[in-house]
């Protein structure tokens, strides 16, 4: 089925659902991993990337680097 969708509609797919959902889902991993043992490496850099995704958004929501617009 996938190869039946235009190129257009699987970037705005991946762009819309699958790249949030995984970011979330990392972020998630992160925090539960801090919360077992504290700080880590691997718990900071699963943050990282769910902060990533965020300011991802934000910047493709028009919101540049400053956050919201005002």
């Amino acid at each position: 089925m996938w190869l039946f969708l235009t190129a257009r509609l699987r970037t705005w797919l991946l762009l819309t659902v699958v790249v949030p959902l995984a970011t979330g889902l990392l972020r998630r991993i992160g925090r539960a991993l801090e919360r077992r043992g504290g700080p880590s490496r691997i718990s900071g850099a699963l943050l990282k990337a769910g902060e990533l995704g965020d300011r991802a958004r934000a910047t493709l929501r028009g919101g540049g680097r400053g956050g919201r617009r005002r």
